[in-house]
């Protein structure tokens, strides 16, 4: 169990030119259902099921997808 003073590293840390990212847990049958998540303002994003952190590449397009 963590407490309220640790932090959780992610389980895998992805970087992408992308705002929008798809993950399915990349472990075919044996990972999650495929969520499409949406990169805001803080440039990063964890997926709710497996918790790859998706994180968007300096230089990438601030509106693109």
């Amino acid at each position: 169990m963590i407490s309220a003073t640790q932090t959780r590293e992610p389980f895998e840390t992805i970087q992408t030119d992308s705002r929008t990212v798809a993950c399915d847990g990349g472990d075919g049958p044996l990972g999650h259902p495929r969520v499409f998540l949406e990169i805001g303002a803080s440039g990063s994003i964890e997926c709710p099921y497996c918790s790859r952190l998706y994180v968007l590449r300096a230089g990438a397009k601030a509106g693109g997808h």
